[in-house]
């Protein structure tokens, strides 16, 4: 493929642009490889966006690309509208990273962009967990907060997620606004790449036993904690954070039989042990699931790179090894979190709990049968924050999560957190087997008594430039062209959250969703099915997520209703022609 004249214009500005050597070189010699033209127009085709979180791409060199240059053009951006935004006061912000490849010196380079703009910087003196670095901004009293991280994304990635004074990602007004100061940085040379060290403060510790006492304060059954503080624990961090605070949190609820994954524990941005470091994914849970099984452990706790996703692995109820998905882990806390603070006389009419709008409605039902509010959000925890911000001081937010394995108890952190979630969850099992139950019989337990949801995902990733344009004409055909019925149910109702309506088929009627406009579009048919197509924020990735239901007269009827709506699921996929 020929390059355009605007890449190769892009190109020219690296190659005579105050830009290192080293990267100058690299562009060089992929143009005198004659068969590199699409890895380098993919390289330049754009400018990495600076999207509503902050940057993620492939680290490497070129616009489109991670590295110090648009990363630098980022931060000044910021810096940008923190001056703007904060006039007459002595601007704090917080820096924390991940174990990723290039982490520790992209902090250090965005430290010292924000001290050469005159802002106060705190930098974390290792990794750290991303839910430590929100805590650390309110804490600190900071302005604002940045984590270097892809969170799960393959080891060829890196990012930067940004986060305002109440320790939330970004929201609008601000997401906009930065955006806009970002793109108003036209080149590497406005960047203030010279440090003022004495700007620049190291925090590590005092840092890590604030935010680990909030953990433990989360802790509702110490009582069963304490009968079954032999609870039998494999805890893997897949080469990542989770490997600083985790056992620590783990130790200060009462655990004492915790076994770490020796062949993980080391943080390391290769990612040497799996392909890709997503507790989502069976692989990467592995050798956590096989060192279970030869320990005859109670529960497999995983952590992401950044620790703000968690996975978790049980026996069924024939002793083998499964793993919880994300619905099942967020639904499992909801009911024991509401269920626990009940019993222990601690809920209050002014109790809610939030999921998002593609997370397992089950949820609802948990609250909606202990008498407590549930709100519903667009996905992303900065929305889930911002519905505690504005019910601060008259509603008591409780708890939520999202089906990507995002999980956030309590409000002292404001984005999800997998160190408190692997405690809780930790606790949540020491509590059934005090109860003479595994977590997956008290798993089965719930659906008996709230009925039987199945979900499942498909991501289609579409690479470079044809494959956003690709992904943007599946949205564009499903809106055009929506399906009327979907494995042989009606499609009753249309939720198009990008124009902001729920549309019922069989009224006419149509309704404001009342959030945000986001790229997502919900089919509901009449047998209750929720098919939702949503283009991911941070991957070049579109989703497809699969809700089904029935009721479960009994938990002995679990398996085979399970397989039943298993394969309505695939009659699904199949009608919709998405494999």
């Amino acid at each position: 493929m020929a390059l355009t004249t605007e890449i190769q214009e892009k190109i020219n500005t690296w190659l005579s642009g105050n830009y290192d050597e080293e990267s100058k070189a690299n562009i060089r010699q992929l143009m005198a490889d004659g068969s590199q033209e699409e890895a380098l127009s993919d390289a330049f085709y754009r400018n990495l966006e600076f999207g509503t979180g902050g940057l993620r791409g492939v680290m490497g060199t070129g616009s489109n690309r991670m590295n110090r240059y648009t990363l630098g053009m980022a931060t000044q951006g910021l810096c940008n509208y923190l001056v703007k935004s904060f006039p007459n006061q002595e601007i704090k912000v917080a820096i924390a990273h991940d174990s990723r490849n290039n982490s520790r010196e992209f902090a250090r380079i965005a430290a010292g962009i924000f001290s050469a703009n005159g802002i106060t910087v705190y930098l974390f003196e290792d990794l750290r967990p991303t839910p430590e670095l929100s805590y650390t901004i309110r804490h600190l009293g900071c302005q604002s907060g940045v984590v270097v991280t892809a969170s799960h994304n393959p080891k060829e990635y890196n990012g930067y997620k940004v986060y305002w004074q109440d320790g939330a990602q970004v929201v609008a007004p601000h997401d906009k606004n930065i955006i806009h100061e970002v793109n108003a940085i036209h080149s590497v040379d406005e960047v203030k790449f010279q440090a003022d060290e004495s700007r620049i403060h190291m925090i590590g510790a005092d840092l890590d036993d604030a935010y680990l006492t909030e953990v433990q304060k989360l802790s509702i059954n110490p009582a069963a904690i304490q009968r079954q503080h032999d609870l039998k624990i494999v805890y893997t961090p897949l080469h990542g954070t989770g490997i600083t605070l985790v056992p620590k949190a783990l130790e200060r609820f009462g655990f004492t039989n915790v076994h770490i994954v020796q062949e993980q524990a080391t943080p390391d941005g290769n990612f040497p042990t799996v392909v890709s470091p997503n507790p989502e994914e069976k692989a990467a849970m592995q050798i956590a699931l096989d060192q279970a099984k030869q320990l005859d452990a109670d529960i497999v706790l995983a952590t992401d790179p950044d620790s703000d996703r968690v996975g978790i692995g049980v026996k069924n109820s024939n002793g083998e090894w499964v793993l919880v998905n994300g619905n099942q882990t967020a639904a499992l806390l909801t009911h024991y979190l509401l269920s626990a603070r009940k019993q222990a006389g601690k809920m209050t009419d002014q109790d809610f709990i939030v999921y998002t709008i593609v997370t397992s409605d089950v949820l609802g039902d948990i609250a909606y049968a202990h008498g407590v509010k549930a709100y519903q959000t667009l996905t992303g925890f900065k929305y889930i924050a911002g519905i505690i911000r504005d019910l601060e001081g008259k509603e008591t937010y409780i708890g939520g999560g999202e089906e990507s394995y995002g999980y956030m108890i309590g409000s002292f952190v404001r984005d999800k957190d997998a160190v408190s979630a692997c405690a809780l969850i930790a606790e949540m099992a020491a509590v059934a087997k005090d109860r003479g139950q595994s977590l997956y019989e008290a798993m089965v337990a719930m659906y008996a008594e709230y009925g039987l949801y199945k979900e499942d995902l498909i991501s289609i990733t579409k690479k470079g430039q044809r494959g956003a344009e690709e992904i943007q004409e599946m949205m564009r055909d499903l809106r055009a062209n929506p399906p009327a019925t979907i494995a042989g149910s009606p499609v009753v109702e249309v939720r198009d959250y990008q124009k902001g309506t729920l549309h019922d088929l069989r009224t006419g009627i149509e309704t404001p969703t009342g959030l945000e406009a986001s790229n997502v579009l919900q089919f509901i048919t009449a047998d209750g099915s929720k098919i939702s197509a949503r283009p991911s924020g941070t991957e070049p990735k579109i989703k497809f997520y699969f809700s089904v239901k029935q009721p479960l007269k009994s938990a002995v009827d679990y398996e085979m209703e399970n397989r039943i709506l298993t394969e309505r699921i695939a009659r699904i996929i199949d009608d919709m022609k998405l494999r």
